[in-house]
């Protein structure tokens, strides 16, 4: 194989306005703007068979997808590599690893390639169920999967309409309105100003829409990821009403914190990683408080999977303690196994709210929107369309 099997950008330490002296892991969230690449498995694909009663022998390979960060290699740090003993314990060697920066970089790959496991977010996810593109699986095999909190577990995102479960959580985040003092404030502050930071997905209309719920309740928005026409329209309104070119769509954790610490931004849609490392630092940011919109991602088996057996090792790997500690010290994202909460990530999982069962039933996951309004009949806005309508905005 070749020696830059799984090259990885590392974000280095920032030096703005603000010195930020915080010694923390930082990597890409989900769509982080780092380098992607694979090793392909070139031999002939076999029949798909299915996996045993119990996890059977590993058949040798496996061919994974996720996003940029989501899963390392020692590339980057010898310390950051939860790839290498999973192979070593399992004998499931990965002989392709493709890291995507988007979800719709990750649906062109799902339609091009065929994976064993696959980390959707919800965007994604929902589409891959649709169309039978992932498997159902039998969570009787997953050794933690009882310790992911019931309200993950049970997201729309990872099931179909009779309740089959298609995913694993993983990875975990809220957006939250952080401000620097005397910054607009409210639900919609970071849409009042050209000078704020928001979240480069088309999901975000979801965050206007929920920032419309409590300034304009005569629009009706209830579930802001199924919006009618209307209530589309003036959510993207909403995004577009003070746009500009001061105004940053990030990708990266980085870039909230670059935006910050050089006054490009004073008011941004950020996570609670954002909040607490400028925390920590001794800059004084204040959040917006009242409901807030979230996504998971979660590892899904995909339906052409040559290795089902590897597949089902490797949902036990990055379903344990261990590895869910790794990524999220690495990621700045709340591990879905909240075993996974001490040391360093104790922190981390405590702005997150992670142990927190009221917490988390206050968050608002996401789903796919759909036109059907997630199943719950009436005529909604589909997820092409959000697309569209990001395209149009962040140009």
């Amino acid at each position: 194989m070749s020696g830059d099997r799984f090259r990885r950008t590392r974000l280095g330490a920032l030096a703005g306005v603000v010195a930020l002296t915080v010694c923390l892991p930082v990597a890409t969230a989900p769509g982080a703007l780092a380098r992607r690449a694979a090793v392909q498995d070139t031999r002939s694909p076999t029949p798909s068979p299915k996996p045993s009663a119990s996890i059977g022998k590993g058949e040798g390979t496996l061919q994974v997808l996720t996003y940029q960060g989501h899963v390392e290699y020692g590339g980057a740090t010898a310390s950051a590599d939860w790839l290498s003993p999973f192979e070593k314990l399992t004998g499931c060697r990965v002989s392709r690893l493709d890291r995507v920066h988007s979800g719709e970089e990750m649906a062109e790959k799902v339609r091009s390639a065929s994976y064993d496991v696959i980390s959707a977010s919800p965007d994604l996810a929902g589409r891959l169920i649709a169309d039978g593109a992932v498997r159902p699986l039998d969570t009787t095999l997953l050794r933690s999967y009882k310790d992911i909190p019931r309200r993950l577990r049970e997201l729309p995102a990872t099931r179909d309409a009779s309740g089959k479960v298609y995913g694993v959580p993983y990875l975990w985040g809220t957006n939250q309105v952080i401000r620097e003092p005397g910054a607009p404030d409210g639900p919609d502050a970071v849409y009042r100003t050209e000078q704020s930071a928001v979240r480069d997905t088309p999901l975000s209309i979801a965050d206007a829409a929920l920032a419309l719920r409590r300034t304009r309740p005569e629009l009706g928005v209830k579930d802001p990821y199924q919006l009618t026409p209307a209530q589309l329209d003036a959510a993207v309104g909403l995004l577009a009403e003070h746009d500009g070119p001061r105004r940053v769509y990030w990708t990266s954790t980085l870039e909230v914190i670059q935006a910050f610490s050089t006054g490009e931004a004073h008011v941004a849609q950020a996570l609670p990683y954002h909040l607490d490392l400028f925390e920590r630092a001794g800059r004084t940011v204040e959040r917006e408080k009242g409901p807030v919109t979230g996504w998971a991602d979660a590892w899904m088996v995909g339906t052409g999977a040559t290795s089902p057996n590897c597949a089902y090792k490797w949902l036990n790997w990055v379903g344990s303690a261990d590895t869910q500690h790794s990524a999220a010290a690495w990621t700045g994202l709340a591990p879905a196994n909240v075993k996974a909460c001490d040391g360093e990530v104790r922190r981390l999982c405590d702005a997150y709210h992670a142990r927190d069962d009221r917490e988390l039933g206050r968050v608002l996951f996401a789903a796919r929107p759909t036109k059907d309004c997630g199943g719950s009949g009436g005529e909604c806005t589909d997820y092409t369309e959000w697309e569209k309508r990001w395209k149009d905005l962040v140009k």
